[in-house]
C-alpha cells in the first residue's frame, strides 16, 4: 500500500464580526470545505460568538442569517452547524432557521490545555 498526502488550497475560511462604534459584538467562521465526493463545496459554522453584553439583541440570529448567505453565494451544497449535547437552547435555535439534527458530532482534543481566548 503506498500512502499519498495532498495539501488542498482550494478550502478556506471566512469571518464574519458584527462591530458597533469601533467594538467587536460577535463574530462567526465559515469554512467552506472541497472535497472529492462533490464538485461544490460544503459550509461550516464555526464559532458563532455574541459578546455577553450584546447578547438577546438579536445579533446571533443576524450572525447566522450571514453565513448561511455566505455559503449560497460561496455555491456550498451544505451548510453544517455543531453544538455540545449541553446546549439544547443553540439545538433550537438553530432549528428555527431550518438546520436538522441529523447525527452526532465526535471530537478528540489533540491539545488538552488549548486557551480559549474569549469567556463563554
Amino acid at each position: 500500500m503506498e500512502i499519498k498526502k495532498e495539501i488542498k488550497k482550494d478550502s478556506f475560511a471566512v469571518k464574519i464580526s458584527l462591530e458597533e462604534a469601533g467594538k467587536i459584538m460577535g463574530w462567526a467562521y465559515l469554512c467552506i470545505i472541497f472535497q472529492d465526493r462533490h464538485k461544490e463545496p460544503y459550509g461550516l459554522m464555526e464559532n458563532v460568538y455574541i459578546e455577553p453584553e450584546y447578547r438577546s439583541r438579536g445579533l446571533g440570529k443576524e450572525l447566522v442569517k450571514l453565513l448561511i448567505a455566505e455559503a449560497k453565494e460561496r455555491g456550498c451544497y451544505k451548510i453544517i452547524g455543531t453544538s455540545k449535547h449541553s446546549k439544547p437552547e443553540v439545538h433550537t435555535f438553530y432549528e428555527k432557521f431550518g438546520f436538522k439534527n441529523i447525527g452526532a458530532e465526535f471530537r478528540m482534543d489533540l491539545i488538552q490545555d488549548s486557551k480559549v481566548m474569549t469567556k463563554d
